[in-house]
């Protein structure tokens, strides 16, 4: 690391752990917690200060003991706190602590579930184990631990790894250790003599491999599981495997234990390397921050990650809660085994684009399925001046926080993905497989992956994939035609509009996944074609189809003439299309970005979704429907667009309706199931007039009688929005009553990370009032004090900063800008990225209106005209 600002955050490393005895004593009823920790550490150089992590704990009784022929035992001459830089300065080491647990969804925190059941759980990534215990809290500082527990008797306790033991605490045993010592002496100093509280029960657990602060983990509650177990395809070991919950939740937590049960030796096979522990246990909270963690031997997530009602048959929440399990169980290997050596390499963590649900579910067609879910979000996120490279300078906490966004995620599955289709699949796997058995329980960066890829390809992995990883942005590939063919040039894609020269100096070296068609109609696919300069032409019979970026593989834009796009477009809409599943998607989406940012007319987008308007299959339909609920979005205080949107909407998922029904049947594929559902919800976005009626036939039998067989699972969410917005005052009080009893991870559905794993919440609200786009905006000022508070130093603050992108006038951005700058003199470094770009997406979407307003209106009449 470079930077001097980074250096000073850095912890010094003259004196490094290498194990770590933690004992946390949990006390529910008091929501108090405490503890001794005794570390090892290995003095690397002489010297007399010794530096490490800690935040907001109260240290006592430290001392040091040296090893060695004249064993020493000395206490610190001084201990200063930097509470900025979250550290402690001493001469030594040693520590005990006490402390409140808060519901700040981070360090050692309280959950509450059913009947007020409460229980306490951690989440360290990435700085927070400092606030459980004093700690070396880098990733790079790896350290076994041996974590023991002490807490009531009737609770359960959870760690990393497997009880060693287990044993009710009893003062007159006989048998005495440093913990029983400690816990005598605690009771005695509350006033507690054994008999007079319930019985305290001491847990201790197997020491760990050498691992990174952020993923060790503990528990403590009244919690239940379910098990079920796996066969090790390496070794033929069996290994328990358990998912737990509270009581009103464990049975809901089946589906998630199943998909653990098939992802772990599939991940064997693929990195050709034995999952390590002799567990894995998955822990579903009420109250979590975003999505799951990773934590080695003890998945944590949100109930809405992984809880689903044994009997439902909900595609879209099975595939929520197996993309997440899978992503979570990869991790095991890739960013646990092998873990990047500081977070400016999160990606090397987060990015893993392995994904085992295509061999669990075939049926889902989840390959297709990643453009929507990880390609065009990462498009969408680096498109702006105010982006960032995937591999960016991390040089404090607050940095730290704000890199878990769509490009360490998306974009880093996005361009691995597209260097796995440029090298293939096997050789991509095998790369990575190298890459994890030469960093095996240790650390490393960029280069160590490439390495690997670039053993097992042959090509030069580092001279291709660098520029995607440490430059900000991606190209939009402008395709202009010749007599011999195409000629292509590369400049960076901005959705303010075309790049200035002093924003498009980058040259990617570009994988332009050339699709051609030859006289026997047979397809062919060239991988090796490569721009690898600003320019180049390309020899090819432009009468025949063709279109560039074939399974939308490659991180771009792709710009075509208006006539092309629409033979392409015409070609697409074909029973007998040589374009894929994956190429539609591709252009729905170019064509809507590429208007977006004034590269090309709204008009042109319109008229290629027009021409797709029999098409099959439902991950088109769906980009179809999120980029015209889009356009809704942004027009949606202009009341003639909004209408003529709607209308189309209406237009185009009626007939799909008509065909698809209402009704849900164990027979159905899982794209029928998807597809009625994404019908219903467009038409009704489009307030379809016997769609509506439908629903609201149905709410109103339920509201009449309490029967809610006719509004299944699926419809549930569009069935009361519907009702809202239709029914007025009763049925609103009805679907906010019913919000409140609904269980948490029925309230959550749609706010979980892409997998993430996955990132902001990509799911709900899509069918939600207009007002509904501003309301969030409206509610963070008048309440922006308790919220700092409340959500300080975690994720979620930054996702309801995020909200206010959805604004799309001038005076909103100003507005917005003021009030951050200025009202409450709030502090916005924790915060100052997902905030700029939200800033300048309120800017695009204001440009937006500007400048197409004229061109969708003057499409839509044209339209109405002709028919």
């Amino acid at each position: 690391m470079s930077s001097s600002a980074e250096v000073d955050y850095r912890l010094p490393t003259n004196v490094k752990p290498t194990h770590c005895d933690v004992t946390v004593r949990t006390n529910l009823v008091d929501d108090k917690f405490d503890g001794i920790v005794t570390i090892d550490l290995d003095v690397k150089k002489d010297t007399t200060k010794i530096v490490f992590n800690t935040a907001g704990l109260r240290l006592s009784d430290v001392m040091l003991t040296t090893s060695g022929a004249k064993s020493l035992s000395l206490t610190p001459a001084s201990i200063d706190f930097d509470e900025t830089m979250e550290r402690c300065t001493l001469e030594f080491p040693g520590l005990c602590r006490r402390g409140d647990l808060t519901d700040s969804l981070m360090g050692y925190y309280k959950s509450v579930g059913g009947e007020d059941e409460v229980y306490a759980l951690t989440q360290f990534e990435p700085t927070a184990a400092r606030r459980a215990f004093p700690c070396w809290d880098e990733p790079l500082l790896k350290a076994t631990f041996s974590v023991t527990m002490i807490s009531r008797a009737d609770t359960v306790n959870l760690s990393n790894m497997p009880v060693e033991s287990e044993d009710i605490f009893d003062p007159n045993a006989g048998k005495f250790d440093d913990t029983v010592t400690w816990l005598s002496d605690v009771l005695a100093s509350l006033g507690l003599a054994q008999g007079e509280s319930e019985k305290w029960k001491i847990t201790r657990f197997a020491k760990s491999p050498p691992m990174s602060t952020y993923l060790v983990a503990f528990a403590n509650g009244r919690f239940e599981y379910l098990e079920g177990s796996y066969t090790s395809p390496l070794s033929g070991k069996t290994r328990p495997l358990r998912a737990y919950a509270t009581k009103d939740m464990v049975e809901k937590m089946q589906f998630a234990l199943y998909v653990k049960e098939r992802a772990l030796p599939l991940y064997e096979q693929v990195f050709d390397i034995e999952y390590p522990l002799p567990k894995l246990d998955t822990l579903a909270a009420h109250d979590f921050d975003i999505g799951a963690m990773e934590n080695w031997g003890l998945i944590a997530g949100g109930t809405s990650c992984f809880a689903l009602d044994p009997d439902s048959e909900d595609v879209q929440t099975k595939k929520d809660i197996a993309s997440t399990q899978c992503h979570e169980v990869a991790h095991m290997w890739f960013g646990n085994i092998t873990t990047m050596e500081w977070w400016d390499n999160l990606y090397l963590n987060e990015g893993e684009s392995i994904a085992s649900q295509p061999w669990i579910f075939p049926e889902w067609r989840l390959h297709p399925a990643f453009i929507t879910e990880h390609h065009k979000w990462a498009l969408d996120a680096d498109d702006n001046l105010s982006s960032h490279p995937v591999e960016l300078e991390c040089p404090d906490a607050e940095m730290v926080n704000q890199i878990f966004d769509d490009l360490s995620y998306s974009k880093a599955a996005s361009v691995l993905r597209m260097l796995s289709s440029y090298v293939g699949e096997e050789k991509f796997l095998k790369g990575v497989s190298i890459y994890l058995k030469r960093h095996l329980f240790a650390n490393s960066v960029t280069r160590d992956l490439w390495e690997g890829i670039q053993e097992a390809s042959g090509i030069d992995v580092p001279q291709m994939m660098d520029n995607w990883v440490k430059k900000v942005g991606y190209p939009v590939l402008t395709v202009m035609e010749n007599p011999n063919g195409i000629h292509v040039r590369q400049d960076r894609f901005l959705s303010t509009g075309p790049a200035q020269p002093k924003d498009n100096e980058t040259i990617w070296t570009v994988p332009l996944s050339l699709l051609t068609v030859n006289d026997d109609d047979s397809v062919v696919i060239n991988k090796n074609e490569v721009l690898d300069q600003r320019e180049k032409s390309i020899a090819l019979d432009a009468s025949k189809p063709w279109k560039l970026n074939a399974g939308t593989v490659t991180l771009c834009r792709v710009l075509y003439s208006p006539e092309r796009l629409v033979k392409i477009g015409r070609e697409a809409a074909k029973a007998s299309s040589p374009f894929s599943i994956e190429d539609r998607i591709g252009l729905v989406d170019d064509a809507f970005a590429l208007s977006k940012a004034g590269y090309s007319d709204v008009s042109a987008a319109l008229a290629l979704t027009d021409v797709l308007r029999n098409e099959p299959e439902y991950l088109v339909w769906q980009n179809i429907q999120k980029n015209l609920l889009l356009l809704r979005s942004v027009w949606w205080e202009d009341a003639g667009i909004t209408h003529s949107v709607e209308g189309f909407l209406a237009e185009l998922f009626t007939p799909l309706v008509d065909t698809l029904g209402y009704e849900y049947s164990s027979q159905d594929s899982a794209d029928t199931r998807e597809l009625r559902t994404l019908a219903i919800e467009g038409a009704a976005s489009g307030k379809s007039p016997r769609v509506v009626e439908e629903l609201r036939g149905r709410f109103a039998h339920c509201m009449r009688t309490g029967d809610e067989s006719k509004i299944p699972p699926e419809l549930e969410e569009v069935a009361y929005i519907v009702a809202v917005r239709e029914g007025g005052r009763q049925s609103g009080s009805r679907q906010a009553d019913r919000a409140q009893a609904e269980e948490p991870h029925d309230r959550g559905r749609g706010a979980q990370r892409p997998g993430a794993h996955a990132g902001p919440g990509r799911r709900g609200g899509h069918l939600g009032l207009h007002a509904a786009e501003v309301r969030t905006p409206d509610r963070f000022r008048a309440d922006y004090g308790a919220l700092d508070k409340r959500f300080e130093g975690n994720y979620g603050f930054q996702e309801i900063v995020a909200s206010f992108r959805n604004l799309s006038t001038d005076r909103d951005h100003e507005e917005t800008a003021q009030f951050f700058e200025a009202s409450l003199n709030k502090d916005t470094g924790k915060y100052k990225m997902r905030l700029d770009q939200t800033l300048e997406d309120i800017q695009v979407r204001s440009a937006w209106v500007k400048r197409s307003t004229a061109d969708i209106q003057k499409w839509f009449a044209s339209r109405k005209n002709a028919l």
